[in-house]
């Protein structure tokens, strides 16, 4: 894919949602770094659902942990992995009272240092948290870029490497967002919904399905959580 077609393509994101955020419900950089733990293997809608409750009455590690284990347990019990996730999350919140004043870290190698802390949720937080121009490669962006030829990899830290260097730099913090929802609701895994995407013209995957006009409408209005 060249140049200007890539930013033809980012062009048409931006026009189409000029501020998109992540479908994770949370009130500060603490909240979110649950929320996107929580979200491993699991919806964005499943998450809410749990830590909407949850939210109400922790803000904070401090509040986190005096919740406990057990009692974490009972608000994500609906979530999968959740025995695993809510002990990350209180060994998690102990690190972050004991090294950083119960402030989530803007820095990579401290984030990851968390328990249930990998390269993906760090860059999740460093980019929706504090707006840092990363991108967080998941299953719907690194088939997304394969896909379209933005940018391909055998893997996601191939593809989120071509990404950083291909992505234009005024498209870059926002990139994220733009293919998790094409990804999420048109270029689905298993039957990609070419005809109402509105990048389907520039495109490169050969197995599309093609109109004559690409739709110029919002492309991630759904309010449901399609994820295969």
């Amino acid at each position: 894919m060249n140049r200007s077609k890539r930013r033809e393509i980012f062009e048409r994101l931006r026009t189409a949602n000029p501020h998109p955020r992540t479908e994770l419900e949370y009130g500060n950089p603490f909240q979110l770094l649950v929320a996107v733990v929580l979200s491993a293997q699991a919806t964005d809608v499943g998450v809410n659902k749990a830590t909407r409750s949850l939210f109400r009455k922790v803000k904070t590690p401090a509040a986190l942990l005096e919740l406990g284990e057990q009692g974490l347990k009972q608000y994500i019990k609906t979530i999968g992995l959740f025995n695993t996730k809510a002990s990350n999350l209180i060994k998690a919140c102990a690190l972050l009272e004991q090294r950083h004043g119960g402030v989530v870290p803007e820095d990579r190698e401290a984030l990851e240092a968390l328990p249930g802390v990998g390269r993906k949720t760090a860059n999740v937080i460093l980019n929706t948290a504090f707006g840092q121009p990363t991108i967080a490669v998941d299953t719907h962006i690194f088939r997304v870029a394969n896909r379209t030829g933005i940018a391909t990899g055998k893997n996601v830290t191939e593809v989120e490497t071509r990404l950083l260097r291909l992505v234009p730099e005024e498209f870059r913090k926002d990139a994220h967002h733009w293919l998790i929802l094409l990804g999420r609701y048109t270029c689905l895994a298993r039957k990609p919904r070419c005809t109402t995407c509105l990048i389907q013209d520039l495109c490169e995957y050969s197995h599309k399905s093609v109109d004559q006009e690409p739709p110029r409408k919002q492309y991630a209005t759904a309010a449901i959580d399609e994820r295969p």
